[in-house]
């Protein structure tokens, strides 16, 4: 099996290095699995008032797009009014959100670099299909098809912002993930040419996983200086080694996993969600947080975040002699997906051990692989959706880049 993964893993190395040419569609980001390990050690990564998407421009002007959409009725929840919070340094350069929400990104339809059992595809036939549409609450919600049955991939989404940044605060709020065997749905950002530009995963695992894993992924020189989460200041686990290079770490990257089980999967969705925030400035580090709904700070929900106030992240990547932040990392876009199966989701199949699968996928089916159970269990998949509030992207004007 690790001779297969391996070969599989060298497939979707091959697939992202030829994407990253484009830089509209070069987020590829690999992984590979090691069976028979030890749970901590199983770390993979994907190697993406009217509201709408409000970009900033360099001027300090700003411009608002808009389309119409097809509204249904989905479950959501949204944050509440909070109190006035003093003013932050931290201004919005994007936000998407409410019926103009897709305005902004690019709909992936090459290949799944993670050798998926998905095709991912455009707007139109997206739309279509009824894989997205913007709810009755004002939620952008992404599908996978459930078709009861299909010959070879089942149809999904994979978008990325046209916009890109260097340096700045990603706020994602969520009230529903994808979830369920098969399901490998991921939240991150990526550089050009992979992996030299570096990618941050910010929300993602597989299958039943109920806890969150963020990782980075760079190019040769970047380490993390210890595996103890007191001297890394984290609420994580590392999971794997400390070398965060693609090369060197067998494309695992650092992984830091929540130790909350309502940050991924089930465990997310049961509690209504919550909102992911992701801070990269180059003289720090990078960090992560999860807020659960009813415990986001109101600096966050007002719009004035103030990163410096908050809780002790889950994952913190910091700037230093074994790392060099602003060397690894530049000119990000944001990214959402929700591949089926892969290099980690179909790697794990058999196995056990991580927070939320104490049952493996293959004896819970009945499925010997992955790939047939989502061939055969369309129906498997109606969890298999993305239901989000907003993403809006912040840079601190405080600093100068």
């Amino acid at each position: 099996m690790h001779s297969l993964l391996s070969r599989a893993h060298k497939v979707a190395v091959k697939h992202s290095s030829g994407l990253a040419r484009d830089l509209r569609v070069a987020f590829g980001g690999v992984l590979v699995a090691q069976p028979g390990s030890a749970p901590s050690q199983n770390v993979y990564c994907v190697s993406s008032g009217g509201g709408g998407v409000t970009v900033s421009n360099g001027d300090g002007n700003s411009s608002t797009s808009s389309r119409t959409s097809t509204t249904k009725t989905t479950s959501g929840a949204q944050s509440t009014s909070t109190p006035s919070v003093p003013s932050s340094s931290w201004k919005p350069i994007a936000t998407y959100s409410n019926t103009t929400f897709f305005n902004g990104w690019s709909f992936f339809t090459a290949a799944d670099p993670t050798n998926g059992n998905v095709q991912y595809v455009d707007q139109a036939t997206a739309q279509g299909a009824g894989l997205i549409e913007i709810n009755e609450v004002g939620n952008a919600v992404m599908r996978v098809e459930t078709t009861p049955t299909v010959q070879t991939n089942r149809m999904s989404v994979r978008i990325t912002t046209d916009l890109t940044f260097t340096e700045g605060l990603v706020i994602m709020d969520a009230v529903h993930m994808p979830t369920g065997c098969g399901t490998w749905p991921a939240f991150w950002t990526n550089g050009p040419n992979w992996p030299d530009n570096g990618e941050i995963d910010i929300v993602e695992g597989v299958n039943n996983y109920t806890n969150n894993q963020a990782t980075i992924h760079t190019g040769v020189g970047c380490s993390i200086t210890s595996t103890n989460s007191a001297t890394l200041g984290i609420t994580g686990t590392v999971v794997g080694g400390t070398d965060c290079s693609a090369a060197q770490s067998n494309n695992e990257g650092c992984g830091m996993r929540s130790p909350n089980n309502t940050s991924f999967g089930s465990g997310f969705n049961s509690v209504g969600g919550g909102v992911y925030a992701m801070y990269w400035e180059n003289s720090v580090g990078i960090k992560v947080w999860f807020f659960q709904r009813g415990s986001i700070p109101a600096d966050i929900a007002a719009g004035a975040p103030q990163p410096q106030s908050w809780t002790t992240p889950i994952a913190f990547w910091a700037n230093s002699g074994a790392c060099d932040i602003s060397a690894m990392f530049v000119d990000h876009s944001t990214i959402f997906d929700t591949t089926l199966c892969g290099d980690w989701a179909e790697g794990v199949w058999g196995g056990t051990g991580v927070p939320g699968q104490s049952v493996s996928c293959q004896q819970q089916t009945g499925f010997a692989t992955c790939a047939e159970f989502v061939q055969a269990s369309g129906a498997s998949f109606s969890e298999a959706y993305w239901e989000v509030s907003s993403v809006k992207i912040y840079q601190d004007t405080s600093t100068s880049s």
